[in-house]
């Protein structure tokens, strides 16, 4: 895979002054780097923040379950380290969204680009193979985006339960107040859980999808 990260800040600041992500996509096609390219760089780069975004979560956890059980002058430093976590889980999220969107933007592009290509042909069997390829890439695009949206859906509930515990614990940091988030606890193991394994989902689309987009 070409590595396309390297030519994007090359060409971002034609596309800053030109407002228009029209411009990167023509730009890099000039560099010979078609839009189906960026597409699979994006995927890559949109499973890696998911993996990310997993383990970020997993961490997260863990330290929101280290919080019991601590003796009471230990409580500072381990709130500092939950905290830390849900802020990175925070940050990781934020990316795994911007990276989808950066998937779907170039995919809307590629499909609008490869239906227009369609009426150029002059050979009706070329034109039917392409256009068969189009309907398979489109398919197993829908299952891919279905499951990264998926998966970011789930990534809200727990930053908002990670949050309130961290806002509480903030003005409440002792004994009594640990006690009353222990009620808490297995509500945000089943949440964790249920992200991690749509997380897993997608990343599995992600790798059939880049697979399939690499044998067409």
């Amino acid at each position: 895979m070409h590595n396309l990260n390297r030519w994007y800040w090359l060409v971002l600041p034609l596309v800053l002054l030109a407002g228009c992500s029209q411009v990167y996509y023509n730009t890099m096609e000039k560099f010979g780097f078609e839009k189906r390219d960026i597409l699979v760089d994006r995927v890559e780069d949109a499973r890696d923040a998911q993996q990310d975004a997993k383990d970020e979560f997993s961490s997260a956890l863990e330290e929101f379950q280290a919080m019991f059980g601590r003796e009471e002058s230990d409580l500072q430093d381990q709130y500092d380290t939950l905290s830390d976590a849900y802020d990175d889980s925070l940050s990781a999220a934020n990316k795994v969204r911007k990276r989808i969107d950066a998937v779907e933007d170039v995919s809307a592009a590629l499909f609008r680009e490869w239906e227009e290509e369609l009426e150029l042909y002059s050979n009706a069997q070329l034109r039917q193979d392409s256009a068969a390829k189009l309907r398979t890439t489109k398919r197993d695009y829908q299952q891919l985006i279905q499951a990264m949206r998926a998966a970011e859906s789930r990534m809200d509930p727990v930053l908002r339960v990670l949050q309130d515990q961290v806002l509480y614990l903030k003005h409440n940091l002792n004994a009594r107040a640990i006690n009353r988030l222990q009620g808490e606890l297995k509500s945000v193991e089943k949440d964790v859980a249920r992200l991690i394994q749509e997380m897993e989902k997608s990343i599995a689309e992600s790798e059939a999808f880049i697979r399939q987009m690499e044998r067409i």
